[in-house]
């Protein structure tokens, strides 16, 4: 019944017809429009079938520590989710996106719909997602927005730490997705990416 529901979401977003283009997100899916801060923005996949990555994304092998390869789960109770589940999010405003990178790699270019909210100010900031500040932390209701994070990559630690901050700041483990792929998968998948200083 989700499915259901988020292909219909899907398909009233779509800013093209499938058979338009040959790289697609689906075969039934050549582009998905999302909400962003400045309007509506078109995700797709990069039409060029020759089109590689180059520079820092291409990068395969980062030293560990710091850049460890991240566990598929960061904390008991948080579900971790692909690309598609991520359109979701922003197609359908079920959730917030949250880049949790720090803010130059951030203003480097985001997933579209994404907002910037730094891993090392995200448990000081939970009442911009709905909690009220309490002694120990936050006071969040049950049925607090969900949130679905995402960093550089499978081997950045950003998203896990802000993740841990956050649920031990008060936000509910069961309401925080993590996007474990982050900009390098994203990118390497050829998706849209926007530019946040223009």
């Amino acid at each position: 019944m989700k499915n259901l529901a988020f292909l219909m979401a899907l398909g009233a977003g779509l800013a093209a017809p499938a058979f338009a283009e040959s790289v697609n997100i689906r075969p039934d899916i050549a582009s998905v429009t999302v909400q962003t801060a400045d309007g509506p923005a078109e995700i797709s996949r990069i039409q060029d079938t020759a089109n590689e990555l180059s520079g820092e994304w291409a990068r395969t092998s980062r030293p560990c520590p710091n850049f460890c390869i991240q566990p598929m789960n960061p904390a008991p109770g948080v579900t971790t989710i692909g690309e598609l589940e991520l359109l979701e999010f922003l197609s359908t405003g079920s959730g917030t996106v949250i880049d949790s990178r720090v803010v130059p790699d951030y203003e480097g270019g985001t997933i579209p719909g994404a907002i910037s909210m730094p891993y090392t100010e995200m448990a000081d900031r939970l009442h911009e997602l709905g909690c009220e500040p309490d002694f120990e932390g936050y006071e969040c209701p049950a049925d607090v927005k969900p949130v679905a994070l995402f960093c550089n990559g499978p081997w950045c630690g950003q998203s896990p730490t802000a993740i841990r901050r956050i649920i031990e700041a008060g936000f509910p483990a069961d309401r925080i997705y993590y996007y474990r792929g982050g900009m390098q998968v994203w990118r390497m998948l050829g998706l849209s990416v926007s530019d946040p200083k223009s």
